[in-house]
Order: structure tokens, then sequence, then C-alpha cells
């Protein structure tokens, strides 16, 4: 069968979509990437200015209260493991970029989440676009950002973000459809219009499902962090691909482990978040 028909030529169209889209869009762009440097920077900044072991006790406290002592115990620990180790400020990097990417995925995620679950039509068009997303191997998302947005910083963040929304969206929209039929239908009898039985009912009961989403978002944000730094992007995924590539095992396995720890601590805390709601 090959060369009975002529190759589409889908690599060209893609580079000229992609040369219109940085020639048309140049100030966009512009505004975008000024705006996600000052954020992370700013993050960053703030988080700095606290002193180390003041941020060990905050986040283990944040931690208790959300979760447990053991928990809490873990992120005294883990941080203070990171501090030792010399990777702190690299981890405050990380922090910002993660945190920045997970702020924008919820609030993307979450209205179109809503959305999707109250309209078919919206959800039929979404679904085909989130497995294009989540199955696209994630160097790709690199190309084009890079060609938007220079490199640096904001490639990396806008990659992970394209990585991290899908679960948000998938899971806000699970959530909303697996409230039960009669909790509906009993809403509906007392007269509650869409928006107060969206807002009272639906997503109140939801809650632990989307939050379970966003733990996702957090856990796929992170992961991003050392392709992000083969962009530019700062912080403990730069350690790691400089270990890598000066094939330095034992400064990679330490910037690898500030990595792992700091995935934990977020991923307890926010699955505590999201079982006390449930509670509750």
């Amino acid at each position: 069968m090959e060369g009975l028909l002529p190759k589409l030529p889908i690599a060209q169209w893609i580079d000229v979509f992609v040369d219109w889209l940085t020639v048309t869009f140049a100030v966009v762009f512009d505004g975008i990437t000024i705006a996600l440097e000052g954020i992370v920077e700013g993050m960053n900044s703030l988080l700095s200015f606290i002193p180390s072991y003041i941020f060990m006790i905050i986040l283990a406290l944040i931690a208790w209260k959300i979760a447990n002592k053991g928990i809490a115990l873990f992120t005294i620990i883990g941080l203070f493991l990171i501090d030792n180790i010399g990777y702190w400020s690299g981890m405050l990097q990380t922090l910002s970029l993660v945190v920045t990417a997970v702020i924008i995925s919820i609030l993307i995620g979450l209205p179109l989440g809503i959305w999707a679950s109250q309209k078919n039509a919206v959800r039929q068009v979404i679904t085909p676009m989130l497995d294009f997303m989540q199955t696209m191997p994630a160097f790709v998302y690199l190309i084009p950002a890079i060609f938007f947005f220079n490199i640096g910083v904001v490639p990396g963040v806008v990659a992970s973000v394209i990585f991290a929304v899908p679960p948000t969206i998938r899971l806000t929209i699970l959530g909303i459809k697996q409230v039960p039929a009669d909790i509906i239908e009993a809403t509906e009898a007392f007269g509650s219009t869409t928006g107060q039985r969206l807002f009272k009912v639906q997503l109140p009961l939801a809650m632990p499902t989307i939050m379970a989403g966003i733990n996702q978002s957090i856990m796929l944000a992170l992961s991003m962090v050392v392709i992000a730094s083969m962009v530019g992007a700062p912080g403990l995924g730069a350690d790691v691909y400089r270990a890598v590539t000066q094939i330095q095992i034992g400064k990679g396995f330490e910037a690898g482990l500030a990595i792992v720890v700091m995935a934990i601590i977020l991923d307890r805390i926010t699955q505590h978040i999201g079982v006390k709601k449930q509670k509750n």
C-alpha cells in the first residue's frame, strides 16, 4: 500500500499554523510571558523571604490541621532533609512553578468541567480533546511553547498546565454526574433553579471527587518539572537534568529525592482535604 497515496503534509501544516499563531498573536504571547514570569518570580520571592525553619513549621501545622500528626512529622523531617542537602532554593523555585501551574489548571479546569457536566454537546467536544492532551508525549508540548514564549520558566508552566489540567476537568465532570438522581429530583421538586442545584447540592457532594482531580493535577505538574527544565525552567528539575547530562549519579539522586519528598507532602495534604470534605 506504500506509495499508492501521497503523504499528507501534516508536519508542514503544523509548522505553518504555529508560524501564523506566533506572528498574529505575538502581543498576546508577550503579555502572557510577562504575567506568568511575574507571578512565578513574585511567588518565589515571597517564599524565599520566609526563613526556612518558619516555612517548615507553617507547612507542618497545615499538614497537622488538614491531615494528621504523622504527615506533619514527615513534613518537618522531609523539609529539613531538603534544606540540609542544599536544595531549599531549588525546592522553592519548583514549588512556585507547580503552584502557578495548578492554580491555572484549576481556573481553567473547574469551569470547563462544570460546563461539560451540564451540557452533553460540550462534553462530547471536550472528551476527545482531553484524550489527545493526555496521550500526547509531554515533550511535544515544549516545542510550540518555546516558539510562543521563548526559553525560560513560562514554557515550562504552559506545558505543565496542558499536561495537568485534564484530571481536574474529567473528575469535575465525574463528580457532578455521580450525584444521585433522587437528590436531583428532590431539588427539582422543591423548585430549585439550575444555579441553586449546582452550587448548593451538586458541587458540595462532588467536592471529594473534584479534590481527587486537583490532587492528580498537582502530581502531574510536579512530574513535569524535569521536562520543563529542558527549556530553561529553574528548580529541582534543572538540578536533575544537569546531573544527568554530567553523569553525576549522587547529585541526581539527591535532587530526585527532594522532588519525591515534595510530591509526598503535597499528595498527602491534598488527599486529606478531599477526605475531610467528604466527612463534613
